[in-house]
């Protein structure tokens, strides 16, 4: 790979030209890059070949923008740019996928107790009472609205640790609530640097290690839901930060 400030001058002079060679040499380079984040997400579903071509795509995109005059480096900022392309390519491909007669099963029968409890009280019961009536965690409960039928994002769901029910929006992941929107990364990392040990650890875990929340859950030994919730006020304490 070449040193960085040859790279930045091939960057400075695509910029001023827009020669393709310039580009290709560029992107030949950090071509490496394309190739360890598509074996990282390789074995998840998706061919790795297919994970390739979206990793390059997203790296000649990235060539094509790039300005070494802002301060960053270019590893730096492609990184989460590939990745974020990926993450998008899997939950696209993971809607055209059919799924699991499983979540069917539980659909249908979260559907039947919603409308019985509807035709008694006049209103949809929250999550955590369907929950409670047929025996289904929370999370699996919600993955099936989601996939079967609209469900209001307030949809009252059991908070945890002893907390108030909390409104739908506040435990789903948002598909906006990625680092990809932050463009300048020192930034970034100087603001995580501040979060409290559990939130890096969340951060680092999702982010850097691409584990899932349920994963997550695990690791931390909290719920799905707490670790989509906190994921979600640490982006939003990020983006507070970094927009003042």
């Amino acid at each position: 790979m070449m040193e960085q400030n040859e790279a930045n001058e091939l960057f400075r002079q695509y910029r001023r030209t827009h020669d393709v060679n310039i580009r290709n040499r560029l992107v030949e380079n950090y071509l490496n890059i394309a190739e360890i984040l598509a074996k990282k997400f390789s074995g998840r579903g998706v061919e790795y070949d297919d994970l390739y071509q979206v990793a390059s795509e997203a790296l000649i995109a990235g060539v094509e923008k790039f300005d070494p005059d802002l301060g960053n480096q270019f590893t730096t900022y492609i990184t989460p740019t590939i990745t974020g392309m990926i993450k998008n390519y899997f939950r696209d491909y993971s809607r055209s996928v059919r799924l699991p007669r499983r979540v069917y099963t539980v659909s249908a029968r979260v559907r039947e107790e919603a409308n019985e409890y509807y035709k008694l009280n006049g209103v949809k019961p929250t999550v955590s009472w369907l929950a409670e009536k047929t025996g289904y965690s929370e999370e699996l409960i919600i993955e099936a609205l989601e996939c079967r039928t609209p469900v209001s994002l307030d949809t009252r769901v059991k908070g945890d640790d002893g907390e108030k029910d909390a409104p739908l929006y506040d435990v789903i992941a948002s598909d906006t609530d990625t680092f990809e929107s932050f463009e300048d990364a020192e930034a970034l990392k100087a603001e995580i640097a501040k979060l409290e040990p559990t939130e890096r650890q969340v951060i680092t875990l999702r982010y850097v290690q691409g584990k899932s929340q349920a994963e997550v859950g695990k690791i931390l030994g909290v719920s799905q839901m707490f670790v989509s919730r906190a994921e979600r006020k640490i982006v939003e304490k990020l983006k507070e930060a970094l927009t003042l």
